[in-house]
């Protein structure tokens, strides 16, 4: 039997060596999940700086012991949250450090995603560093 694959298709993939935010709202986390899996299934560590923020206002955490595995052994970093504050105090922190070198990566609900795209534009992050990926129907 013969298959044909091709992809990833579309922005939401790693592209460069830039300082790289993550930010997972909910069942959004699970992109990031898999970028994880591939960075820990093709090397130990990662070239430039990772950092996953991961909001979930219900404190569920979706495979959170799965994940911070994989954070120790990719070197990636990860902060769980619980409010939209504690997530923007995060992005803060991360674009006084990298400035318009970092990369921004947002998956989670519309609503979410929106708000946080909107949030970065406003902040001064060029659009071209933010990649979204919004999950409809949560």
């Amino acid at each position: 039997m013969k298959i044909t694959m091709r992809g990833p298709v579309g922005p939401f993939y790693l592209t460069d060596e830039a300082p790289t935010l993550f930010i997972a709202g909910g069942i959004g986390i699970t992109p990031f999940r898999s970028i994880l899996k591939q960075i820990d299934s093709t090397s130990k560590e990662v070239g430039r700086p990772i950092h996953l923020l991961y909001l979930d206002r219900n404190r569920e955490h979706l495979f959170k012991n799965e994940l911070d595995e994989l954070a120790s052994r990719t070197l990636a970093s990860l902060t769980y949250l619980e409010s939209r504050d504690e997530l923007q105090q995060e992005i803060n922190k991360f674009s006084s450090l990298y400035k318009n070198s970092g990369k921004y990566y947002i998956a989670g609900p519309k609503s979410m995603v929106e708000a946080v795209f909107k949030y970065l534009l406003d902040n001064h992050v060029p659009k071209p560093n933010i990649k979204k990926d919004a999950f409809f129907g949560y």
